[in-house]
């Protein structure tokens, strides 16, 4: 795997053409797979009637696995800074930022701008969690309960991706689906990310303020196929830097999961996944055996 170090030395050293290893087959690369024109992904508003968040949030993650939510009482001033943080992080020489890796008086800031967000995001995964419940005609601590409750993790990555010479030879991560339960997601400005819908790719535009929610590979097969695990890609830009702040919301280890008994029915809806531990899961997805 190639080191986001190594991927910022490249960019800095102002190349002009992509070094092969960085080039994707051509059945992969983005100017043999376009997304779309005239496609949106669904956007949801938290300040609706809650009878009408929970029927868009089923549908979007029934049809998309997809979607995002604007009105969820995050605070801009707090997304503001954790993108700074960020941003600083990256833009510090190597040896700066191991010593602020080794050092934890240096991240102090930085430490509790992200445990405020996370803070946040523990509430927003609640919130969503129960809407997808009760659009499954489920109790609403249903997943969040199958999911351990409280026992949950949220894991924070910060994905950067350094301007490219020739973004369309390349991807900034290849398709996949998540593993988590949830992964939610803010960007910065630059436009890259995709979703696989339909036989086609779109592109999902950038929204101030606003959460991108991946339905991730746990909710999939706890909803028994119901809620879709969406398939994404990151595209490069040719000028400017794209950063994402993702956190993956995840059972522990030793969590079982399986499709919920409530929604399988051996005759009309048997269960379209096995059932076993998160860690058993993650072990096969890392490996790419079959699930």
């Amino acid at each position: 795997m190639v080191t986001a170090e190594r991927v910022q030395a490249l960019s800095c050293a102002g190349l002009k053409e992509l070094p092969a290893q960085f080039v994707r087959p051509e059945n992969e690369r983005p100017e043999n797979t376009k997304a779309v024109e005239g496609v949106t992904v669904p956007v949801i508003s938290l300040a609706q009637a809650h009878d009408i968040v929970v029927k868009e949030v089923a549908a979007a993650a029934s049809e998309w696995g997809f979607f995002l939510i604007t009105d969820n009482r995050i605070s801009p001033s707090l997304i503001r800074r954790l993108q700074e943080v960020g941003r600083v992080f990256f833009e510090l020489p190597q040896e700066e930022k191991e010593a602020y890796s080794n050092d934890p008086s240096r991240g102090k800031y930085e430490g509790e701008v992200t445990e405020e967000y996370n803070k946040e995001v523990w509430r927003v995964t609640e919130e969503v969690l129960e809407l997808l419940s009760e659009g499954l005609g489920l109790e609403g601590k249903s997943l969040k309960g199958s999911l351990e409750g409280e026992e949950m993790e949220l894991e924070m990555k910060i994905n950067m991706y350094p301007p490219c010479p020739q973004p369309q030879l390349a991807l900034g991560v290849e398709p996949h689906t998540d593993m988590s339960a949830l992964t939610i997601l803010v960007p910065n400005d630059v436009p890259g990310l995709q979703l696989w819908k339909d036989g086609h790719w779109v592109a999902v535009d950038y929204l101030p303020n606003a959460l991108f929610i991946h339905i991730g590979d746990q909710i999939e097969v706890l909803s028994n196929g119901k809620y879709k695990s969406v398939l994404h890609r990151s595209l490069v830009n040719k000028e400017r830097t794209r950063m994402s702040w993702a956190v993956f919301c995840v059972p522990p280890q030793e969590a079982v999961i399986g499709p919920l008994p409530e929604l399988v029915d051996e005759t009309k809806n048997p269960p379209k996944f096995s059932t076993k531990t998160y860690a058993e899961y993650r072990h096969r997805k890392f490996n790419k055996l079959p699930q």
